[in-house]
């Protein structure tokens, strides 16, 4: 129950955070486009569920932006890392608001960094709060999870590289169990700083051409999953490698010892 507490507690606190920062808009010199009342508060600053919900939000972001740069770029930051710190779905309705807000290489860099750093809040937050949660919340996932990577523990940065870069386990996922599978911050930091930066390219770069997409389905077509379906594998292939040649070593090692034993004896 003090487990429970504690994340609601986080969650309580950080809730009303982002909520005063996204309520409290600063003054700017004319109304804003979209007929947004900035004495009354804001009636449409939430987190998007559609594209055109993200067309507006993303001009209403511009408007302010114009102004108050900073402001914006604290709120974004603050909703992704919300969203990633308490594994909420949506990341890639941020990553395109980020390409559209401020274009594809800023907004790349950004993406990165806020889910790198939010993965690791979420990481830390499951290692605090949320253990004993997820084993009974979904022990068969966690098995399964956790036998593949034994099988791979001598590929390890490979293997999570790979799960990056082609999603078959959700990457909130990942994030949560990742302290129950005892996988070092030291490898998890740097697999979701590299594996998703083809995802998040993809999303920052359609936000950049916010205006052109009509479907989500103009993101993630086939030849984008090959495309990430190919980069899969190339992360893989080095794992597989040094699998084998740690399963061969041994051997080559007990041939070693075995010949200097017969020299001996002789």
């Amino acid at each position: 129950m003090q487990s429970i507490a504690g994340l609601f507690g986080v969650l309580a606190a950080a809730t009303c955070y982002l909520y005063l920062l996204s309520t409290h808009l600063p003054a700017v010199s004319q109304a804003p486009l979209d007929g947004t009342d900035q004495d009354s508060g804001v009636k449409e600053l939430k987190f998007p569920s559609d594209l055109d919900e993200l067309r507006e939000l993303a001009e209403t972001l511009k408007f302010y932006k114009r102004e108050h740069h900073s402001y914006v770029l604290l709120l974004f930051c603050s909703a992704y890392l919300y969203k990633q710190s308490f594994a909420i779905p949506g990341s890639s309705f941020l990553n395109m608001l980020a390409g559209a807000l401020f274009g594809p290489w800023e907004g790349l860099a950004l993406a990165c960094l806020l889910t790198t750093s939010g993965s690791t809040f979420c990481y830390l937050l499951s290692s605090a709060f949320g253990k004993d949660h997820v084993m009974r919340l979904f022990p068969d996932k966690v098995a399964l999870l956790q036998r593949k990577v034994e099988d791979n523990k001598s590929s390890l940065f490979f293997f999570l590289l790979f799960l990056r870069l082609f999603p078959m386990t959700p990457n909130w996922f990942l994030n949560v169990t990742s302290p129950i599978l005892n996988i070092p911050l030291t490898i998890f930091f740097p697999t979701v700083l590299i594996g998703l930066i083809p995802y998040n390219f993809i999303c920052v770069r359609t936000g950049a051409i916010l205006s052109q997409i009509s479907s989500m389905d103009d993101i993630f077509s086939w030849g984008t999953l090959a495309q990430l379906l190919a980069m899969a594998c190339a992360a893989l292939l080095p794992g597989a490698l040094i699998r084998r040649y740690s399963q061969t070593a041994p051997d080559g090692s007990e041939q070693t010892r075995a010949r200097g034993q017969h020299r001996k004896a002789q």
